[in-house]
């Protein structure tokens, strides 16, 4: 199950904040920081800020079978990182089940404002998308506020390729550490690798490293807690 499920609760617990991010590639369905954006379109609505993802003329990345890049747009100086999946099961349809996560078995804390740029999403394992497969990905970032979403979608494509290296630079001051509740290993974002399975590509000084124990576990307790409150 993606890790959207307890997302959407436990930040429906904190303060709103006046939060967005930008989704550069994939594209995003729609430029919902656009000073004319239809009204209904809000990073805040869940679960693809408002758009749907048949909208004519909207924007369709071919991307690669095994995984391809993302790069955001961050504008706070901090932010926990969920990305999600969903596949087309209708022609046509509106991609809004997002059940798979691309962001590992847990979800990302990104330090500093400016360009992420992750490299390459791993697939989770057993899921093999054939050419031609439509899917959405979906991007959740949440700080201080209510969690942000925005999505693009996606064509599988035998012959897609992910963002060539001068195409995918981070700023030198985002990082990306992957919450974990074990012993990692970290790329210095200069070429080096790293043990860690889950983590975020090291292009452009993004580097990955492990979060304590007790952070990944308040952060789940209080998503459990709301989720379970919510279905009473």
């Amino acid at each position: 199950m993606a890790i959207l499920s307890f997302l959407t609760v436990l930040t429906a617990a904190l303060p709103l904040a006046n939060a967005h991010f930008g989704l550069e590639y994939p594209p995003w369905r729609f430029n919902t920081l656009a000073g004319d954006a239809p009204a209904s379109y809000s990073q805040w609505n869940y679960p693809c800020a408002g758009v749907p993802s048949n909208v004519t003329g909207n924007n369709v990345t071919d991307w690669p079978l095994d995984g391809g890049s993302l790069v955001l747009d961050l504008h706070h100086p901090w932010t926990y990182l969920f990305v999600n999946l969903g596949v087309q099961i209708n022609p046509g349809s509106t991609v809004s089940n997002f059940n798979m996560s691309l962001s590992g078995q847990t979800f990302w804390n990104v330090t500093g404002n400016g360009t992420l740029c992750i490299e390459k999403l791993q697939l989770p394992d057993g899921f093999k998308p054939k050419d031609g497969d439509r899917a959405s990905i979906q991007v959740v970032t949440t700080d201080s506020g209510s969690a942000l979403y925005n999505c693009a979608d996606i064509t599988f494509r035998a012959n897609a390729t992910k963002l060539s290296g001068d195409k995918c630079k981070s700023s030198d001051n985002v990082k990306a550490y992957q919450v974990q509740s074990g012993p990692s290993s970290s790329s210095n974002g200069n070429g080096g690798s790293s043990t860690t399975p889950s983590q975020p590509s090291s292009t452009g000084g993004v580097a990955a490293n492990a979060v304590s124990t007790p952070v990944l576990t308040s952060v789940v307790g209080l998503a459990v807690f709301f989720a379970y409150s919510m279905a009473l």
